[in-house]
């Protein structure tokens, strides 16, 4: 992800050089792709409808792209992992790339759902948008677009919401927290709140980063997975 600044402004770190040191890591970072306890996990009938089985498709920005750690040490790779343990037959595919953006996504997931033909999709994105102050609609549209033609090809979706920091108002920030819910219940898709619940709002949140204060660190990456498997567990077979 470009630059999530959370709540790193609380801790007293300076927003510019922070904006600063993320378009930077923005332009270090090419696309790649792999395969190898949510704050308030959803239900209804997206949680509930039956569970399905075969390819996992991640589509998101650098906090799923294993931006500055270690190959196979982030949360998606982590949650392959898991998969093989406890819901063996189901094989992930990482679409993330750093510095993307919901239009970006949307540009891309036509040939990866016909490359892929996923049974899920995981949709992490949005935040990018919000660091270049894009409207909120545009990014709503992109999100809203994404999940149709992902259940149009057939795949269940999980959407995983974001936050802003403070910096950016109030008002904005909360209209942000609220578009991934509702979009995830127009479209009657799953949705994780807050990915990164537990890291970027602790008190103790900048054990959580690596050293640019802008990206979860691989301590961080067990609490990601923690936070998205309660109900990614419940979609899977």
């Amino acid at each position: 992800m470009e630059g999530f600044l959370v709540w790193l402004s609380r801790r007293h770190f300076n927003l510019q050089a922070l904006l600063a040191a993320a378009v930077a890591a923005n332009g270090l970072v090419a696309a790649h792709a792999q395969t190898p306890a949510a704050r308030a996990p959803s239900t209804g009938p997206a949680a509930s409808a039956q569970a399905v089985r075969g390819v996992i498709l991640v589509v998101g920005d650098s906090l799923s792209a294993e931006y500055g750690l270690r190959r196979s040490s982030g949360w998606v790779s982590l949650l392959q992992k898991k998969l093989d343990a406890e819901r063996p037959g189901n094989t992930v595919v990482n679409a993330s790339i750093s510095g993307d953006t919901t239009s970006g996504g949307r540009s891309r997931l036509p040939a990866l759902l016909k490359q892929h033909q996923p049974a899920l999709v995981v949709i992490e994105l949005g935040g990018n948008d919000a660091l270049r102050g894009l409207a909120l609609q545009h990014t709503r549209d992109n999100l809203t677009h994404m999940t149709r033609a992902a259940k149009a090809a057939g795949a269940r979706v999980l959407l995983l919401g974001m936050d802003m920091p403070p910096n950016y108002g109030t008002q904005y920030a909360k209209d942000f927290r609220d578009l991934f819910p509702q979009v995830a219940k127009a479209e009657g898709t799953a949705l994780v709140p807050f990915l990164l619940a537990g890291v970027a709002d602790a008190p103790d949140a900048m054990k959580w980063f690596q050293a640019d204060r802008i990206h979860p660190n691989e301590q961080a990456q067990p609490l990601m997975l923690a936070n998205v498997w309660p109900t990614l567990a419940n979609m899977v077979r």
